[in-house]
Protein backbone atom coordinates (compact mmCIF):
# COMPACT_ATOMS: atom_id res chain seq x y z
CA UNK A 1 0.00 0.00 0.00
CA UNK A 2 1.77 3.46 -0.57
CA UNK A 3 2.22 5.61 1.94
CA UNK A 4 -0.18 7.45 3.53
CA UNK A 5 -2.87 5.63 2.02
CA UNK A 6 -5.95 3.77 4.80
CA UNK A 7 -6.23 0.49 5.53
CA UNK A 8 -9.04 -0.57 2.83
CA UNK A 9 -12.41 -2.50 3.02
CA UNK A 10 -14.14 -4.48 -0.33
CA UNK A 11 -12.95 -3.45 -3.49
CA UNK A 12 -11.49 -0.50 -4.76
CA UNK A 13 -11.45 1.09 -8.31
CA UNK A 14 -10.00 4.51 -8.60
CA UNK A 15 -9.59 6.54 -12.01
CA UNK A 16 -8.50 10.19 -11.56
CA UNK A 17 -7.65 12.35 -14.72
CA UNK A 18 -6.21 15.79 -14.93
CA UNK A 19 -4.38 18.75 -16.59
CA UNK A 20 -0.82 19.05 -15.17
CA UNK A 21 0.27 22.75 -13.72
CA UNK A 22 0.24 25.57 -16.40
CA UNK A 23 3.73 25.43 -16.82
CA UNK A 24 3.81 21.89 -17.70
CA UNK A 25 1.32 21.90 -20.31
CA UNK A 26 3.76 22.23 -23.62
CA UNK A 27 5.14 18.84 -21.92
CA UNK A 28 2.57 16.59 -20.74
CA UNK A 29 -1.13 16.40 -21.94
CA UNK A 30 -2.63 14.58 -18.65
CA UNK A 31 -1.85 12.74 -15.73
CA UNK A 32 -4.25 9.96 -14.99
CA UNK A 33 -4.43 8.33 -11.88
CA UNK A 34 -5.27 4.91 -10.75
CA UNK A 35 -6.01 2.60 -8.13
CA UNK A 36 -7.39 -1.19 -7.81
CA UNK A 37 -8.17 -3.85 -5.40
CA UNK A 38 -10.40 -6.65 -5.59
CA UNK A 39 -11.18 -7.04 -8.92
CA UNK A 40 -10.99 -9.77 -11.39
CA UNK A 41 -7.57 -10.31 -12.94
CA UNK A 42 -7.53 -8.36 -16.60
CA UNK A 43 -5.72 -8.47 -19.94
CA UNK A 44 -5.27 -4.94 -21.70
CA UNK A 45 -4.27 -3.51 -24.60
CA UNK A 46 -2.07 -0.56 -24.78
CA UNK A 47 -3.27 0.84 -27.70
CA UNK A 48 -1.51 2.97 -30.41
CA UNK A 49 -1.77 6.40 -29.17
CA UNK A 50 -0.02 10.43 -30.17
CA UNK A 51 1.20 10.60 -27.14
CA UNK A 52 4.52 9.14 -25.10
CA UNK A 53 3.67 6.42 -22.25
CA UNK A 54 5.29 7.43 -19.13
CA UNK A 55 4.27 5.75 -15.85
CA UNK A 56 5.59 5.75 -12.24
CA UNK A 57 3.67 2.56 -10.04
CA UNK A 58 2.86 3.17 -6.97
CA UNK A 59 2.83 -0.16 -4.81
CA UNK A 60 2.88 -3.74 -7.26
CA UNK A 61 4.77 -3.59 -10.60
CA UNK A 62 3.42 -2.76 -13.98
CA UNK A 63 3.37 -6.72 -15.49
CA UNK A 64 4.08 -6.20 -19.30
CA UNK A 65 2.79 -9.55 -21.25
CA UNK A 66 3.79 -8.22 -24.23
CA UNK A 67 5.35 -5.06 -26.06
CA UNK A 68 4.54 -3.48 -29.37
CA UNK A 69 8.14 -4.95 -30.54
CA UNK A 70 7.26 -8.55 -30.14
CA UNK A 71 11.40 -9.63 -29.73
CA UNK A 72 11.35 -7.63 -26.25
CA UNK A 73 10.30 -9.78 -24.06
CA UNK A 74 8.06 -9.86 -21.26
CA UNK A 75 8.66 -7.94 -17.69
CA UNK A 76 7.69 -5.93 -15.01
CA UNK A 77 8.55 -2.35 -14.71
CA UNK A 78 8.52 0.06 -11.49
CA UNK A 79 8.28 2.51 -14.24
CA UNK A 80 8.39 2.68 -17.35
CA UNK A 81 8.88 5.02 -20.42
CA UNK A 82 7.29 4.03 -23.61
CA UNK A 83 8.03 5.54 -27.02
CA UNK A 84 4.98 5.58 -30.34
CA UNK A 85 4.22 2.37 -31.96
CA UNK A 86 2.18 1.07 -34.18
CA UNK A 87 0.88 -2.16 -32.43
CA UNK A 88 -0.43 -3.16 -29.39
CA UNK A 89 1.21 -3.92 -26.19
CA UNK A 90 -0.25 -6.31 -23.38
CA UNK A 91 -0.78 -5.43 -20.24
CA UNK A 92 -1.90 -7.82 -17.12
CA UNK A 93 -2.73 -7.03 -13.19
CA UNK A 94 -3.77 -9.88 -10.77
CA UNK A 95 -6.73 -7.80 -9.44
CA UNK A 96 -4.23 -5.01 -8.43
CA UNK A 97 -2.72 -2.54 -9.78
CA UNK A 98 -2.21 1.69 -8.84
CA UNK A 99 0.21 4.03 -10.03
CA UNK A 100 0.18 7.32 -12.21
CA UNK A 101 0.14 7.62 -16.32
CA UNK A 102 1.51 10.52 -18.11
CA UNK A 103 0.83 11.43 -21.42
CA UNK A 104 3.61 13.11 -23.11
CA UNK A 105 3.63 15.21 -25.86
CA UNK A 106 6.36 13.86 -27.99
CA UNK A 107 8.15 16.48 -29.37
CA UNK A 108 8.87 17.51 -25.66
CA UNK A 109 10.86 14.43 -25.25
CA UNK A 110 14.45 16.48 -25.65
CA UNK A 111 12.68 18.65 -23.30
CA UNK A 112 11.95 16.09 -20.29
CA UNK A 113 14.23 13.10 -21.05
CA UNK A 114 17.13 14.53 -22.88
CA UNK A 115 16.56 13.02 -26.16
CA UNK A 116 14.17 12.67 -28.66
CA UNK A 117 11.62 10.44 -29.46
CA UNK A 118 12.92 8.96 -31.83
CA UNK A 119 15.50 6.81 -29.35
CA UNK A 120 12.29 5.20 -27.87
CA UNK A 121 10.40 4.21 -31.09
CA UNK A 122 8.59 1.20 -30.73
CA UNK A 123 9.72 0.32 -27.13
CA UNK A 124 9.29 0.29 -23.50
CA UNK A 125 12.09 0.97 -21.24
CA UNK A 126 11.82 1.18 -17.44
CA UNK A 127 12.09 5.24 -16.85
CA UNK A 128 15.36 4.77 -14.64
CA UNK A 129 17.34 3.81 -17.77
CA UNK A 130 16.66 6.94 -19.04
CA UNK A 131 16.32 9.55 -16.08
CA UNK A 132 18.30 8.07 -13.49
CA UNK A 133 18.13 8.66 -10.16
CA UNK A 134 15.81 11.23 -10.82
CA UNK A 135 13.03 8.19 -11.22
CA UNK A 136 13.56 7.33 -7.68
CA UNK A 137 12.99 10.56 -6.22
CA UNK A 138 9.87 11.41 -8.66
CA UNK A 139 8.40 7.81 -7.57
CA UNK A 140 9.10 8.37 -3.70
CA UNK A 141 7.60 12.07 -3.93
CA UNK A 142 4.21 10.45 -5.51
CA UNK A 143 4.26 7.46 -2.81
CA UNK A 144 4.78 9.74 0.06
CA UNK A 145 1.45 11.82 -0.71
CA UNK A 146 -1.75 10.72 0.81
CA UNK A 147 -4.18 11.37 -1.63
CA UNK A 148 -4.54 12.26 -5.78
CA UNK A 149 -4.20 15.87 -5.51
CA UNK A 150 -0.92 15.49 -3.34
CA UNK A 151 0.30 13.66 -5.69
CA UNK A 152 -0.47 15.40 -8.50
CA UNK A 153 0.91 18.38 -6.79
CA UNK A 154 4.34 16.52 -6.04
CA UNK A 155 4.63 15.45 -9.77
CA UNK A 156 4.01 19.01 -10.80
CA UNK A 157 7.29 20.08 -8.82
CA UNK A 158 9.71 17.35 -9.34
CA UNK A 159 8.65 17.89 -13.32
CA UNK A 160 9.01 21.80 -13.09
CA UNK A 161 12.51 20.92 -11.83
CA UNK A 162 13.38 18.53 -14.65
CA UNK A 163 11.80 20.16 -17.17
CA UNK A 164 14.04 22.56 -19.29
CA UNK A 165 13.26 24.49 -22.97
CA UNK A 166 14.75 22.86 -25.72
CA UNK A 167 15.21 24.89 -28.96
CA UNK A 168 16.74 22.10 -30.95
CA UNK A 169 13.33 20.69 -32.67
CA UNK A 170 13.27 21.91 -35.90
CA UNK A 171 10.77 24.44 -36.43
CA UNK A 172 9.72 22.40 -39.59
CA UNK A 173 8.88 19.70 -37.75
CA UNK A 174 6.87 21.18 -35.33
CA UNK A 175 4.67 22.27 -38.05
CA UNK A 176 4.20 19.17 -39.30
CA UNK A 177 3.22 17.31 -36.64
CA UNK A 178 0.89 20.75 -35.54
CA UNK A 179 -0.35 20.19 -38.99
CA UNK A 180 -1.43 16.23 -38.84
CA UNK A 181 -2.71 16.86 -35.07
CA UNK A 182 -5.42 19.84 -36.43
CA UNK A 183 -5.66 17.67 -39.63
CA UNK A 184 -6.78 14.28 -37.73
CA UNK A 185 -4.28 12.59 -39.47
CA UNK A 186 -5.96 13.77 -42.88
CA UNK A 187 -2.61 15.60 -44.39
CA UNK A 188 -1.01 13.94 -47.19
CA UNK A 189 3.14 14.10 -46.57
CA UNK A 190 3.52 15.56 -49.92
CA UNK A 191 1.20 18.65 -48.47
CA UNK A 192 3.41 18.55 -45.16
CA UNK A 193 6.54 18.65 -46.96
CA UNK A 194 5.18 21.71 -49.36
CA UNK A 195 4.13 23.28 -46.62
CA UNK A 196 7.20 22.99 -44.48
CA UNK A 197 9.48 23.56 -47.70
CA UNK A 198 11.58 20.23 -47.15
CA UNK A 199 11.73 17.48 -49.31
CA UNK A 200 9.73 14.39 -48.93
CA UNK A 201 13.01 12.67 -47.73
CA UNK A 202 14.75 15.20 -45.84
CA UNK A 203 11.38 15.38 -43.44
CA UNK A 204 10.53 12.13 -43.35
CA UNK A 205 14.11 11.84 -41.59
CA UNK A 206 13.82 14.55 -39.25
CA UNK A 207 10.29 13.78 -38.80
CA UNK A 208 10.88 9.77 -37.60
CA UNK A 209 13.55 11.09 -35.79
CA UNK A 210 12.07 13.68 -33.65
CA UNK A 211 9.22 11.66 -32.90
CA UNK A 212 9.67 8.18 -33.94
CA UNK A 213 7.85 7.29 -36.57
CA UNK A 214 7.56 8.29 -40.41
CA UNK A 215 4.84 11.77 -41.28
CA UNK A 216 2.56 8.31 -42.88
CA UNK A 217 2.70 6.45 -40.02
CA UNK A 218 2.28 9.00 -37.48
CA UNK A 219 -0.92 10.00 -39.75
CA UNK A 220 -2.12 6.65 -39.73
CA UNK A 221 -1.82 6.75 -35.60
CA UNK A 222 -3.44 9.92 -34.81
CA UNK A 223 -6.20 8.95 -37.54
CA UNK A 224 -7.00 5.88 -35.34
CA UNK A 225 -6.84 7.25 -31.90
CA UNK A 226 -9.52 9.62 -32.72
CA UNK A 227 -11.63 6.91 -34.27
CA UNK A 228 -11.43 4.80 -31.16
CA UNK A 229 -11.99 7.78 -28.88
CA UNK A 230 -15.06 8.35 -30.68
CA UNK A 231 -15.64 4.68 -30.91
CA UNK A 232 -16.01 4.26 -27.09
CA UNK A 233 -17.36 7.77 -25.99
CA UNK A 234 -19.84 7.73 -23.30
CA UNK A 235 -22.34 9.13 -25.58
CA UNK A 236 -23.85 7.42 -27.72
CA UNK A 237 -21.12 6.33 -30.32
CA UNK A 238 -21.54 6.68 -34.29
CA UNK A 239 -22.31 3.58 -36.41
CA UNK A 240 -18.84 2.24 -37.88
CA UNK A 241 -19.32 3.25 -41.63
CA UNK A 242 -20.22 6.92 -39.90
CA UNK A 243 -16.89 7.16 -37.70
CA UNK A 244 -14.59 5.87 -40.85
CA UNK A 245 -16.45 8.87 -43.02
CA UNK A 246 -16.16 11.39 -39.77
CA UNK A 247 -11.87 10.13 -39.35
CA UNK A 248 -10.92 10.15 -42.94
CA UNK A 249 -11.17 6.54 -44.01
CA UNK A 250 -12.22 5.32 -47.45
CA UNK A 251 -14.80 3.03 -46.20
CA UNK A 252 -16.04 1.02 -42.84
CA UNK A 253 -13.82 -2.44 -44.23
CA UNK A 254 -10.74 0.02 -44.13
CA UNK A 255 -11.19 1.29 -40.74
CA UNK A 256 -11.87 -2.39 -39.46
CA UNK A 257 -8.57 -3.31 -41.54
CA UNK A 258 -6.98 -0.04 -39.69
CA UNK A 259 -8.41 -1.06 -36.34
CA UNK A 260 -7.15 -4.71 -36.77
CA UNK A 261 -3.68 -3.92 -37.79
CA UNK A 262 -3.10 -1.06 -35.21
CA UNK A 263 -5.43 -2.72 -31.92
CA UNK A 264 -4.38 -6.15 -32.91
CA UNK A 265 -8.70 -6.89 -32.74
CA UNK A 266 -11.75 -5.49 -34.93
CA UNK A 267 -13.83 -2.64 -33.50
CA UNK A 268 -16.56 -4.97 -31.90
CA UNK A 269 -14.10 -6.89 -29.66
CA UNK A 270 -12.02 -4.07 -28.43
CA UNK A 271 -15.40 -2.54 -27.45
CA UNK A 272 -16.04 -5.91 -26.01
CA UNK A 273 -13.30 -5.87 -23.77
CA UNK A 274 -12.75 -2.37 -22.85
CA UNK A 275 -15.20 0.00 -23.73
CA UNK A 276 -17.17 1.93 -21.40
CA UNK A 277 -19.32 -1.09 -20.13
CA UNK A 278 -16.15 -3.54 -19.25
CA UNK A 279 -14.07 -0.86 -17.29
CA UNK A 280 -11.49 -3.09 -16.99
CA UNK A 281 -8.30 -0.68 -16.59
CA UNK A 282 -7.60 2.23 -15.37
CA UNK A 283 -4.16 2.99 -16.29
CA UNK A 284 -2.48 3.38 -19.64
CA UNK A 285 -4.58 5.54 -21.48
CA UNK A 286 -7.12 6.21 -19.33
CA UNK A 287 -8.21 9.46 -20.56
CA UNK A 288 -10.14 7.76 -23.10
CA UNK A 289 -12.75 10.83 -23.38
CA UNK A 290 -10.75 12.82 -25.31
CA UNK A 291 -7.49 14.19 -26.73
CA UNK A 292 -5.17 16.20 -24.73
CA UNK A 293 -4.37 19.89 -26.13
CA UNK A 294 -1.71 19.91 -28.83
CA UNK A 295 2.02 20.40 -28.17
CA UNK A 296 3.40 23.94 -27.83
CA UNK A 297 6.73 24.94 -28.99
Amino acid sequence: MAAGAAPERGPVDEAVRVRPATALRPYVAWYAGYRQRGLPPALHRGLPSPYLTFILTLDEPLTMAGHPDPAQPPGRYATLLGGLHTAPALISHDGRQSGIQLAVHPLAARALFGLPAGELSGLDVPAEAVLGATVAHLREAVQEASDWPERFAALDGALLRLARPSGRVPPEVVQAWSALRRSGGALPVAVLARETGWSGRHLLDRFRRETGLSPKAAARVIRFDRARRLLAAPAAAPRLAELAARCGYADQAHLAREFRALAGCAPSAWLAEEGPDAAKFRNVQAGADGPGPEWEA
